[in-house]
């Protein structure tokens, strides 16, 4: 009598059956805190003297105040003189009042301020104590590496960009085409912080041609306009002016500058005009509203002009005053005047006049109307020693 054999589908499924409940077994066998999300840091706390609490989130500390937001009363500033204790996790860097602010890497920590002093508790160092007397800012790390610490070269660029433009198609023919592109960086960005570095570039650009046919052509002409006498007559405005100025900041109020300058002139007999210099300045006013400026240097300047009038290599100095204002509507106002002498001829000497209004009409673009005043005192033989200037475009605001 044969032994009894168990059907091959029975040993199939039994072992299917038996992976299945490995695997059940194992999921359900899991920690429990793999399937848990990880616990939300606690919210920072604001004890005041009298008692009462505050949570929310330290933004950031300017003298003795922290600017603190709250879910019930929003963004706040806060004396720390009404404080007994703060507990922030965030991440933060201390400044104090007497440090100077540089391109420096500094581990940032948590926040707690008790008994008048501020400590900040690195992950991975010895906590770091400032009493609140000494304290300048407290800054969140993400703003300190971005404005402080390793601002890109693309960063904090802000700016406006105009054009404008002028076509006549008739007996006479002709067009006038505007240009200009102005570019500032002040690091750092927010208001906040004491300035340290400005960088400023500008460029206009203005070219006309108008040609005015003769009219009636004279009959030796024979209808054609190459002889002398019938050839048409041409007007020409061409006027170039670029300048680049990196200020660096000593104080808060004054700067070091370095810059350079070129200009081209063809109302005026200038060729290819340069300006290397550097100096000192002086922000006079600096408000929400308003800034104004001045500033003077020494530098070396060419002038390179059209024949027969000889060119010229001058060491001389500028003194420059700029204005800024934000007007009602959010209309921007400015004016900058500059005057430059020349120390080895003291006849060549010129000065800069301009002046400019700013009308938002629609998101980013603005209505912009300027005046531009170039005064010459030595220019080319038979060219008059003033160019001005009325341009009106539209500005497109970068930021």
């Amino acid at each position: 009598m044969s032994a009894y054999q168990e059907p091959t589908h029975v040993h199939s499924w039994g072992i299917l059956s038996l992976a299945v409940l490995c695997l059940i077994s194992g999921v359900l066998t899991q920690p429990a805190t793999a399937q848990e999300k990880p616990a939300a840091p606690p919210p920072d706390v604001v004890i005041f003297k009298n008692g009462d609490q505050l949570t929310g989130t330290l933004e950031r500390g300017e003298g003795n105040n922290v600017i603190f937001k709250s879910d019930i009363v929003g963004e706040v500033t806060i004396s720390m003189d009404k404080v007994k204790e703060l507990h922030s996790n965030g991440s933060f860097t201390v400044l104090k009042k007497d440090e100077k602010i540089t391109r420096t890497s500094r581990q940032p920590g948590s926040i707690i301020f008790a008994d008048d002093n501020v400590t900040v508790t690195h992950p991975n160092g010895t906590p770091e104590t400032v009493a609140d007397k000494n304290l300048a800012f407290i800054i969140d790390s993400a703003t300190y590496n971005k404005e402080i610490d390793n601002p890109g070269i693309w960063y904090g660029w802000n700016g406006s960009i105009t054009g404008g433009a002028t076509v006549l198609q008739s007996t006479s023919f002709g067009q006038t085409l505007t240009a200009g592109i102005s570019l500032i960086r002040a690091i750092p960005t927010v208001s906040y912080l004491p300035p340290r570095t400005r960088t400023t570039f500008d460029l206009t650009e203005t070219y006309g041609k108008l040609t005015q046919p003769t009219v009636p052509l004279p009959p030796f002409c024979n209808g054609s306009t190459t002889p002398p006498g019938c050839q048409d007559s041409v007007a020409k405005t061409h006027i170039f002016h670029t300048d680049f100025e990196h200020d660096k900041y000593f104080t808060p109020r004054m700067y070091f500058l370095a810059g350079f300058q070129f200009d081209h002139n063809f109302s005026q007999g200038l060729d290819f005009g340069q300006i290397y210099g550097v100096g000192v300045g002086w922000t006079v006013i600096k408000d929400a509203k308003q800034e104004f400026d001045v500033k003077t240097d020494i530098h070396y300047q060419r002038q390179n002009f059209a024949p027969p009038t000889p060119n010229e290599d001058l060491i001389g100095s500028s003194f420059g005053e700029a204005y800024t204002r934000t007007l009602p509507g959010k209309m921007l106002f400015t004016q900058s005047g500059t005057f430059i002498q020349s120390w080895n001829n003291t006849n060549a000497w010129s000065a800069v006049a301009a002046a400019g209004l700013a009308l938002p009409v629609y998101h980013r673009f603005s209505l912009s109307v300027n005046i531009l005043n170039n005064y010459l005192n030595n220019p080319a033989i038979g060219f008059k020693n003033n160019s001005f200037q009325f341009v009106s475009g539209v500005t497109y605001t970068l930021h």
